[in-house]
Formats: C-alpha cells, structure tokens, sequence
C-alpha cells in the first residue's frame, strides 16, 4: 500500500460538492473507497467515517423534517448544515497532517 494524503484530503473535501451541485456528498466518497481502499493506505478508515459521518447526516435530517412543524426542526437543520461544513474542512487538514478523523456523532453504520 502506498501513502497518498492527497486523494484523502480530496475525499473529505468532495463532502463539500453537495453545496455547488445538490448531491454527491455520499456518492463521490463512496466512489473513491471503493476503488481505492485496497491501494491507498489509511483510507479504508477515513473513507468508513465519512460514509458514516454522511449516512448519520442524512438520518438526522430526516428527523429534523418532521420537527420543523413545531419549529426545532429548522435548528435542527442549520445545526446539520454547519457540521456538513466544517467537519469536511477540519478533517482534510486532519489528514495533511496525517491523523485519524473525527466526525463527532456519528451512527457507525460501517466498522
């Protein structure tokens, strides 16, 4: 296996393409891992926690939709937006560095 903090900067940013074109956040990672978790070292494990870290994303949102009847739900939305910003951008510097990443809340649907 060979080391490329590159493309694993490149996956955590690819989160952010959601914001230009209204989808990709899962799809773009997902391609990646599968193509190139058996070649590029640590990615296995970063590419798990983003595809988690966006499955979770999607779930909360779900509930949030709901709850926006009563008005929490659009807190609840912004406070997903944030995330979906920031964890990206703080975990690709993460893996310049060459250091696990950590996406807080996070529903392990991968191990």
């Amino acid at each position: 296996m060979k080391q490329d903090n590159q493309t694993i900067v490149l996956m955590h940013l690819s989160q952010l393409v959601t914001f230009a074109f209204g989808f990709g956040s899962i799809l773009i990672p997902l391609f990646i891992w599968m193509t190139k978790k058996d070649v590029i070292k640590d990615l296995d494990l970063h590419g798990k926690n983003i595809l988690n870290f966006q499955f979770s994303l999607l779930v909360y949102s779900f509930v949030c939709i709901p709850l926006m009847l009563i008005g929490v739900g659009f807190i609840g939305i912004l406070v997903i937006l944030v995330m979906s910003i920031v964890y990206p951008i703080k975990n690709a510097i993460r893996a310049s560095d060459e250091r696990p990443p950590v996406y807080p809340y996070s529903i392990m649907f991968l191990k």
